[in-house]
Protein backbone atom coordinates (compact mmCIF):
# COMPACT_ATOMS: atom_id res chain seq x y z
CA UNK A 1 0.00 0.00 0.00
CA UNK A 2 1.55 3.39 -1.22
CA UNK A 3 2.05 6.10 1.20
CA UNK A 4 -0.28 8.35 -0.57
CA UNK A 5 -3.70 5.66 0.10
CA UNK A 6 -2.31 5.61 3.82
CA UNK A 7 -2.71 9.37 3.84
CA UNK A 8 -5.57 9.13 2.24
CA UNK A 9 -7.11 6.19 4.67
CA UNK A 10 -5.84 8.10 8.21
CA UNK A 11 -7.49 10.82 7.05
CA UNK A 12 -10.73 9.35 6.56
CA UNK A 13 -10.64 8.18 9.94
CA UNK A 14 -12.05 11.35 11.42
CA UNK A 15 -14.34 11.96 8.80
CA UNK A 16 -16.04 8.37 9.18
CA UNK A 17 -16.18 9.25 13.47
CA UNK A 18 -18.13 12.89 12.37
CA UNK A 19 -20.04 10.93 9.65
CA UNK A 20 -20.91 7.88 12.46
CA UNK A 21 -22.02 10.44 15.06
CA UNK A 22 -24.14 12.26 12.62
CA UNK A 23 -25.93 9.21 11.23
CA UNK A 24 -26.53 8.52 15.31
CA UNK A 25 -28.39 12.15 15.65
CA UNK A 26 -31.10 10.13 13.35
CA UNK A 27 -32.23 6.98 15.01
CA UNK A 28 -35.23 6.50 13.19
CA UNK A 29 -33.21 6.48 9.77
CA UNK A 30 -30.70 3.67 10.93
CA UNK A 31 -33.47 2.20 12.45
CA UNK A 32 -34.93 1.70 9.08
CA UNK A 33 -32.32 1.60 6.48
CA UNK A 34 -29.64 -0.12 8.43
CA UNK A 35 -30.96 -2.39 11.29
CA UNK A 36 -34.11 -3.03 8.99
CA UNK A 37 -32.44 -2.88 6.25
CA UNK A 38 -29.06 -3.42 5.00
CA UNK A 39 -27.93 -5.28 8.39
CA UNK A 40 -30.29 -8.49 7.95
CA UNK A 41 -28.54 -9.09 4.73
CA UNK A 42 -25.03 -8.90 5.97
CA UNK A 43 -25.58 -10.87 9.29
CA UNK A 44 -27.51 -13.53 7.24
CA UNK A 45 -24.44 -13.75 4.47
CA UNK A 46 -21.87 -13.70 7.67
CA UNK A 47 -23.58 -16.18 9.26
CA UNK A 48 -24.20 -18.43 6.15
CA UNK A 49 -19.82 -18.40 5.48
CA UNK A 50 -19.09 -19.24 9.13
CA UNK A 51 -22.22 -20.62 11.22
CA UNK A 52 -21.68 -24.43 10.31
CA UNK A 53 -17.61 -24.19 11.39
CA UNK A 54 -17.69 -25.75 13.95
CA UNK A 55 -15.36 -23.46 15.98
CA UNK A 56 -14.78 -19.77 16.29
CA UNK A 57 -13.59 -18.17 13.04
CA UNK A 58 -13.20 -14.79 14.63
CA UNK A 59 -11.32 -15.49 17.52
CA UNK A 60 -8.67 -17.66 14.95
CA UNK A 61 -8.46 -13.87 12.79
CA UNK A 62 -8.23 -12.44 16.03
CA UNK A 63 -5.31 -14.62 16.91
CA UNK A 64 -3.66 -14.19 13.05
CA UNK A 65 -3.89 -10.98 13.22
CA UNK A 66 -2.46 -10.30 17.00
CA UNK A 67 0.35 -12.61 15.81
CA UNK A 68 1.24 -10.27 12.29
CA UNK A 69 0.94 -7.28 14.39
CA UNK A 70 3.38 -8.56 16.96
CA UNK A 71 6.24 -10.17 14.17
CA UNK A 72 6.17 -6.83 12.10
CA UNK A 73 6.70 -4.86 15.04
CA UNK A 74 9.64 -7.08 15.47
CA UNK A 75 10.79 -7.45 12.02
CA UNK A 76 10.32 -3.09 11.54
CA UNK A 77 11.89 -2.44 14.40
CA UNK A 78 14.43 -0.04 13.50
CA UNK A 79 12.32 1.55 11.25
CA UNK A 80 10.01 2.25 13.29
CA UNK A 81 11.82 4.02 15.47
CA UNK A 82 13.82 5.99 12.94
CA UNK A 83 10.34 7.20 11.29
CA UNK A 84 7.89 6.97 14.04
CA UNK A 85 5.31 9.10 11.98
CA UNK A 86 5.63 6.60 9.39
CA UNK A 87 4.37 4.28 11.71
CA UNK A 88 1.87 6.43 13.45
CA UNK A 89 -0.02 6.29 9.96
CA UNK A 90 -0.03 3.06 9.58
CA UNK A 91 -1.66 2.39 12.75
CA UNK A 92 -4.31 5.08 11.87
CA UNK A 93 -4.94 2.86 8.40
CA UNK A 94 -5.35 -0.09 10.63
CA UNK A 95 -7.96 1.66 12.77
CA UNK A 96 -9.69 3.48 9.98
CA UNK A 97 -10.31 0.37 8.40
CA UNK A 98 -11.12 -0.96 11.09
CA UNK A 99 -13.78 1.58 12.21
CA UNK A 100 -15.19 0.94 8.71
CA UNK A 101 -15.61 -2.67 8.86
CA UNK A 102 -17.16 -2.52 12.88
CA UNK A 103 -19.66 -0.29 11.86
CA UNK A 104 -20.54 -1.33 8.15
CA UNK A 105 -20.68 -5.14 9.50
CA UNK A 106 -22.52 -4.71 12.89
CA UNK A 107 -21.45 -1.06 15.18
CA UNK A 108 -23.84 1.45 13.39
CA UNK A 109 -26.83 -1.12 15.67
CA UNK A 110 -25.48 1.07 18.63
CA UNK A 111 -27.24 4.38 17.03
CA UNK A 112 -30.47 2.81 16.26
CA UNK A 113 -34.17 3.35 18.19
CA UNK A 114 -34.33 2.01 21.62
CA UNK A 115 -36.27 -1.61 22.38
CA UNK A 116 -38.94 0.44 23.92
CA UNK A 117 -39.88 2.02 21.03
CA UNK A 118 -39.58 -1.12 19.30
CA UNK A 119 -42.06 -2.78 21.63
CA UNK A 120 -43.99 -0.01 23.01
CA UNK A 121 -42.84 -0.54 26.74
CA UNK A 122 -40.87 2.20 29.07
CA UNK A 123 -38.25 1.36 31.22
CA UNK A 124 -39.42 3.16 34.71
CA UNK A 125 -41.12 1.62 37.27
CA UNK A 126 -41.57 1.84 41.21
CA UNK A 127 -41.00 0.02 44.03
CA UNK A 128 -44.44 -1.79 44.32
CA UNK A 129 -43.96 -3.09 40.84
CA UNK A 130 -40.12 -4.44 41.46
CA UNK A 131 -41.27 -6.34 44.83
CA UNK A 132 -43.96 -7.60 43.01
CA UNK A 133 -42.47 -8.93 39.73
CA UNK A 134 -39.52 -10.30 42.13
CA UNK A 135 -42.04 -12.40 44.14
CA UNK A 136 -42.73 -13.68 40.85
CA UNK A 137 -39.31 -14.53 39.82
CA UNK A 138 -38.83 -16.08 42.71
CA UNK A 139 -42.03 -18.11 42.61
CA UNK A 140 -40.87 -19.14 39.39
CA UNK A 141 -37.63 -20.28 40.46
CA UNK A 142 -38.78 -22.35 43.04
CA UNK A 143 -41.09 -23.61 41.19
CA UNK A 144 -39.15 -25.09 38.13
CA UNK A 145 -36.09 -25.69 40.41
CA UNK A 146 -38.66 -28.56 42.23
CA UNK A 147 -39.90 -29.51 39.00
CA UNK A 148 -36.37 -30.39 38.33
CA UNK A 149 -34.83 -32.01 40.91
CA UNK A 150 -37.75 -33.16 42.77
CA UNK A 151 -37.03 -31.39 45.89
CA UNK A 152 -35.92 -28.21 47.15
CA UNK A 153 -32.43 -29.10 48.71
CA UNK A 154 -30.66 -29.96 45.34
CA UNK A 155 -29.39 -27.38 43.11
CA UNK A 156 -30.44 -27.55 39.35
CA UNK A 157 -27.74 -29.07 37.20
CA UNK A 158 -28.63 -29.16 33.23
CA UNK A 159 -27.62 -32.83 31.56
CA UNK A 160 -27.08 -30.98 28.16
CA UNK A 161 -23.57 -30.84 26.69
CA UNK A 162 -23.14 -26.92 25.28
CA UNK A 163 -24.05 -27.79 21.29
CA UNK A 164 -27.31 -28.97 23.03
CA UNK A 165 -27.63 -25.94 24.78
CA UNK A 166 -26.83 -24.10 21.62
CA UNK A 167 -29.57 -26.08 19.62
CA UNK A 168 -31.72 -25.57 22.26
CA UNK A 169 -31.89 -22.04 22.22
CA UNK A 170 -32.07 -21.90 18.44
CA UNK A 171 -35.27 -23.89 19.17
CA UNK A 172 -36.41 -21.54 21.92
CA UNK A 173 -35.67 -18.72 19.14
CA UNK A 174 -38.31 -20.27 16.62
CA UNK A 175 -40.77 -20.77 19.46
CA UNK A 176 -40.18 -16.95 20.31
CA UNK A 177 -40.84 -16.12 16.52
CA UNK A 178 -44.10 -16.80 16.73
CA UNK A 179 -45.30 -14.29 18.87
CA UNK A 180 -42.29 -11.41 18.18
CA UNK A 181 -41.16 -12.12 14.32
CA UNK A 182 -38.68 -9.51 14.18
CA UNK A 183 -36.77 -11.55 16.64
CA UNK A 184 -36.17 -14.20 13.06
CA UNK A 185 -32.93 -16.34 14.09
CA UNK A 186 -32.23 -18.20 11.05
CA UNK A 187 -28.93 -20.07 9.99
CA UNK A 188 -27.29 -19.78 13.32
CA UNK A 189 -24.10 -19.24 14.29
CA UNK A 190 -23.64 -19.99 17.56
CA UNK A 191 -20.26 -21.15 19.45
CA UNK A 192 -18.41 -21.30 22.16
CA UNK A 193 -15.38 -19.13 22.48
CA UNK A 194 -11.43 -20.15 21.91
CA UNK A 195 -10.61 -17.85 24.26
CA UNK A 196 -13.06 -18.79 27.28
CA UNK A 197 -10.45 -18.70 29.85
CA UNK A 198 -8.94 -15.11 29.24
CA UNK A 199 -12.91 -14.10 28.84
CA UNK A 200 -13.38 -15.53 32.16
CA UNK A 201 -10.41 -13.98 33.66
CA UNK A 202 -12.10 -10.55 32.25
CA UNK A 203 -15.30 -11.33 33.69
CA UNK A 204 -17.12 -11.93 30.22
CA UNK A 205 -19.81 -14.08 29.89
CA UNK A 206 -19.67 -13.95 25.94
CA UNK A 207 -19.43 -11.59 23.18
CA UNK A 208 -20.56 -10.71 19.56
CA UNK A 209 -17.97 -10.40 17.07
CA UNK A 210 -19.11 -7.96 14.77
CA UNK A 211 -16.64 -8.28 11.92
CA UNK A 212 -17.62 -12.50 11.59
CA UNK A 213 -20.83 -12.41 13.04
CA UNK A 214 -20.54 -15.38 15.13
CA UNK A 215 -22.25 -15.17 18.82
CA UNK A 216 -19.37 -16.19 20.93
CA UNK A 217 -20.44 -17.49 25.06
CA UNK A 218 -17.67 -17.84 27.68
CA UNK A 219 -17.65 -21.74 27.29
CA UNK A 220 -16.37 -22.28 31.51
CA UNK A 221 -19.58 -20.51 32.44
CA UNK A 222 -22.01 -22.90 34.65
CA UNK A 223 -24.15 -25.15 32.44
CA UNK A 224 -27.20 -23.78 34.45
CA UNK A 225 -26.73 -20.08 33.40
CA UNK A 226 -25.43 -20.98 29.47
CA UNK A 227 -29.05 -20.69 28.11
CA UNK A 228 -29.49 -17.26 29.45
CA UNK A 229 -26.13 -15.89 27.73
CA UNK A 230 -26.63 -18.18 24.32
CA UNK A 231 -30.06 -16.29 24.33
CA UNK A 232 -28.55 -12.42 25.13
CA UNK A 233 -25.25 -12.88 22.35
CA UNK A 234 -27.95 -14.06 19.71
CA UNK A 235 -30.20 -10.78 20.52
CA UNK A 236 -26.73 -8.81 19.64
CA UNK A 237 -26.56 -11.12 16.53
CA UNK A 238 -30.03 -10.19 15.34
CA UNK A 239 -29.15 -6.53 15.78
CA UNK A 240 -29.61 -4.84 19.14
CA UNK A 241 -26.52 -3.67 20.63
CA UNK A 242 -27.46 -2.17 23.87
CA UNK A 243 -26.96 -4.46 27.24
CA UNK A 244 -30.06 -4.22 28.87
CA UNK A 245 -32.17 -4.98 25.35
CA UNK A 246 -30.20 -8.22 24.44
CA UNK A 247 -30.54 -8.93 28.33
CA UNK A 248 -34.51 -8.62 28.00
CA UNK A 249 -34.20 -10.78 24.52
CA UNK A 250 -32.34 -13.55 26.40
CA UNK A 251 -34.99 -13.34 29.39
CA UNK A 252 -37.77 -13.53 26.57
CA UNK A 253 -36.36 -16.69 24.54
CA UNK A 254 -35.57 -18.50 27.76
CA UNK A 255 -38.47 -18.24 29.80
CA UNK A 256 -40.82 -19.23 26.72
CA UNK A 257 -38.73 -22.05 25.63
CA UNK A 258 -40.75 -25.44 26.43
CA UNK A 259 -37.80 -26.87 27.84
CA UNK A 260 -37.98 -26.43 31.64
CA UNK A 261 -34.10 -25.87 32.33
CA UNK A 262 -34.41 -23.55 30.19
CA UNK A 263 -37.17 -21.71 31.95
CA UNK A 264 -35.30 -22.34 35.44
CA UNK A 265 -31.98 -20.57 33.33
CA UNK A 266 -34.52 -17.30 32.66
CA UNK A 267 -35.82 -16.74 36.01
CA UNK A 268 -33.13 -17.16 37.67
CA UNK A 269 -31.02 -14.87 35.84
CA UNK A 270 -33.73 -12.19 36.14
CA UNK A 271 -34.56 -12.84 39.71
CA UNK A 272 -30.92 -11.83 40.25
CA UNK A 273 -31.10 -8.37 38.66
CA UNK A 274 -33.98 -7.84 40.60
CA UNK A 275 -32.53 -8.88 43.86
CA UNK A 276 -29.91 -6.40 43.75
CA UNK A 277 -32.50 -3.42 42.36
CA UNK A 278 -34.34 -4.55 45.37
CA UNK A 279 -31.57 -4.51 47.65
CA UNK A 280 -30.65 -0.89 46.49
CA UNK A 281 -34.00 0.02 47.34
CA UNK A 282 -35.46 -2.31 50.12
CA UNK A 283 -33.19 -4.62 52.26
CA UNK A 284 -35.90 -5.86 54.24
CA UNK A 285 -38.06 -6.96 51.48
CA UNK A 286 -35.03 -8.12 49.93
CA UNK A 287 -34.19 -10.41 52.53
CA UNK A 288 -38.17 -11.45 53.17
CA UNK A 289 -37.43 -12.85 49.37
CA UNK A 290 -34.43 -14.00 49.58
CA UNK A 291 -34.95 -16.52 52.85
CA UNK A 292 -38.56 -17.81 51.25
CA UNK A 293 -35.64 -18.99 47.72
CA UNK A 294 -35.37 -22.99 48.27
CA UNK A 295 -31.85 -24.11 49.05
CA UNK A 296 -31.44 -25.53 45.82
CA UNK A 297 -31.85 -21.65 43.97
CA UNK A 298 -29.35 -20.40 46.46
CA UNK A 299 -27.06 -23.24 45.69
CA UNK A 300 -27.10 -22.54 42.18
CA UNK A 301 -26.85 -18.81 43.07
CA UNK A 302 -23.18 -19.96 44.95
CA UNK A 303 -21.64 -21.78 42.38
CA UNK A 304 -21.75 -19.08 40.34
CA UNK A 305 -20.35 -16.61 42.75
CA UNK A 306 -17.72 -19.00 43.45
CA UNK A 307 -17.09 -19.67 39.85
CA UNK A 308 -16.27 -16.17 39.69
CA UNK A 309 -14.28 -15.30 42.58
CA UNK A 310 -12.34 -18.35 41.46
CA UNK A 311 -11.58 -16.48 38.62
CA UNK A 312 -10.54 -12.78 40.52
CA UNK A 313 -7.78 -10.38 39.67
CA UNK A 314 -6.56 -7.13 39.77
CA UNK A 315 -6.65 -6.35 36.11
CA UNK A 316 -10.81 -7.43 35.88
CA UNK A 317 -11.84 -3.90 36.67
CA UNK A 318 -9.64 -2.36 34.23
CA UNK A 319 -11.22 -4.41 31.54
CA UNK A 320 -14.74 -3.65 33.14
CA UNK A 321 -13.76 0.11 32.62
CA UNK A 322 -12.41 0.08 29.20
CA UNK A 323 -15.99 -1.88 27.99
CA UNK A 324 -17.69 1.02 30.35
CA UNK A 325 -15.98 3.51 28.02
CA UNK A 326 -16.65 1.64 24.93
CA UNK A 327 -20.21 1.48 25.40
CA UNK A 328 -20.30 5.06 26.34
CA UNK A 329 -18.39 5.88 23.35
CA UNK A 330 -20.97 3.47 21.56
CA UNK A 331 -24.32 5.87 22.19
CA UNK A 332 -24.86 3.81 25.84
CA UNK A 333 -24.93 6.45 28.31
CA UNK A 334 -25.22 4.10 30.97
CA UNK A 335 -22.09 2.20 30.28
CA UNK A 336 -21.53 -1.47 31.99
CA UNK A 337 -24.90 -0.41 34.36
CA UNK A 338 -27.12 -0.82 31.33
CA UNK A 339 -27.19 -4.48 32.18
CA UNK A 340 -28.90 -3.64 35.26
CA UNK A 341 -31.68 -1.63 32.72
CA UNK A 342 -33.15 -4.84 32.26
CA UNK A 343 -35.25 -5.02 35.53
CA UNK A 344 -37.77 -2.28 33.93
CA UNK A 345 -37.89 -3.52 30.87
CA UNK A 346 -39.40 -6.94 32.29
CA UNK A 347 -41.15 -5.18 34.40
CA UNK A 348 -43.19 -2.95 31.86
CA UNK A 349 -43.15 -6.02 29.53
CA UNK A 350 -45.05 -7.95 32.47
CA UNK A 351 -47.53 -4.85 32.88
CA UNK A 352 -48.12 -4.89 29.31
CA UNK A 353 -49.11 -8.64 29.32
CA UNK A 354 -51.14 -7.79 32.30
CA UNK A 355 -50.59 -11.14 33.73
CA UNK A 356 -48.05 -13.70 34.86
CA UNK A 357 -47.39 -16.37 32.21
Amino acid sequence: MGQKTKTILAIALPIQIILVKWMGSYPLFVENYYSNGVYPYISGLLRTLFGWIPFSVGDLVYTALTVMAIRYCYRHWKTIKKRPLFFLKDILVVFSIAYFAFHLLWGLNYYRQPITWRLGIAREYTLDELVDFTEYLAERANQYQNEITGDTLSPVHIPYTKREIFTKTEDAYHLLNQTYPSFNYETPSLKSSIYSLPLTYMGYGGYLNPFTNEAQVNGLTPLFRLPAVSGHEVGHQLGYSAEDATNFIGFLVTSQSDDPYFKYAAYNHALGYCLVDLYQKDEVKYNEILNALHPGVKKNYKELADFWKKYENPMEPVFKALFNTFLKANNQKEGIKSYNSVVGLMINHQKRLGKHD
